[in-house]
């Protein structure tokens, strides 16, 4: 029986990660792009070569009609409603507070968190029309409950995603469907390092598990949650961080 999977920005550092894993699992996977068909198309020949079946289009996750035309073409190339949805599209902006553009601002809602609601409601509803009991996966941050300076845009986004999970998960319990978010904390990707080149030096100090995360620590939690074997988890935050936002500020210093 063909299993298909749905991830938005597929072609991502993380995304590229979450669709292998997915493949891996005996998904068929669709995922989207924006932009970036070369990228997108590498993915795609990585899950052939080891067998599996992917496709690229090209979606911005907070257009409603591009939205619903992914899931519609998706659908019809595995000839199956998805049993899985990744909302993995995500985009941030660095300002303060008093210099952030309002176009910067609506940029990031439109993606983190309208996006976030299209793909899911859509995926939902096919999920419940083929009476498919599927998991939504969300993707939060260390800011769905601390403030990161400098990110009011992205910070109050990931806020929303945990809450939007958690009323997800309440209104499509009764369908068999599970939503959960996972977290991550401090994950090394091309992105992070070019935004600080010490990315790694600054983070492990700070970090209990005294390591930089990456991508492949994704993928233990997600291919959990969306598991029978959390087949009683819904509405849930599962934090990827090393430990890093478990911890208070903490004046004294913690060695081994």
């Amino acid at each position: 029986m063909t299993k298909l999977a749905l991830v938005t920005a597929g072609n991502s550092a993380i995304g590229r990660h979450l669709v292998l894993a997915l493949a891996r699992s005996g998904h068929v996977v669709a995922f989207t792009h924006v932009g970036a068909a070369a990228d997108a198309g590498a993915v795609v020949d990585m899950v052939i070569a080891e067998g599996g079946r992917a496709l690229a289009l090209e979606s911005d996750a907070g257009g409603e009609m591009q939205v619903k035309a992914f899931h519609a073409t998706a659908s019809d190339w595995a000839g199956c409603a998805p049993s899985v949805m990744v909302n993995n599209a995500g985009i941030q902006t660095w300002s303060p507070l008093l210099d952030l553009d309002v176009s910067d601002w609506d940029r990031v809602m439109a993606t983190n968190l309208r996006g976030l609601f299209l793909n899911t409601r859509t995926a939902a509803r096919a999920m419940i029309a083929a009476g498919i009991q599927g998991n939504i996966i969300t993707l939060g941050s260390g800011c769905n409950k601390l403030a990161f300076p400098r990110l009011v845009d992205y910070t109050t986004s990931k806020g929303g995603v945990e809450q939007f999970t958690k009323v997800a998960a309440s209104e499509l319990g009764p369908f068999g469907i599970r939503v959960n978010c996972i977290a991550p904390g401090a994950i090394e990707t091309d992105r992070t390092r070019a935004e600080a080149p010490n990315y790694a030096a600054t983070w492990t100090p700070v970090t209990p598990l005294r390591r930089i995360g990456t991508p492949q620590d994704l993928i233990g939690p997600l291919l959990f949650l969306i598991s029978d074997a959390a087949s009683f988890v819904t509405g849930q935050t599962l934090p990827v961080d090393g430990g890093v936002f478990a911890q208070a500020p903490w004046p004294y210093t913690v060695t081994p």
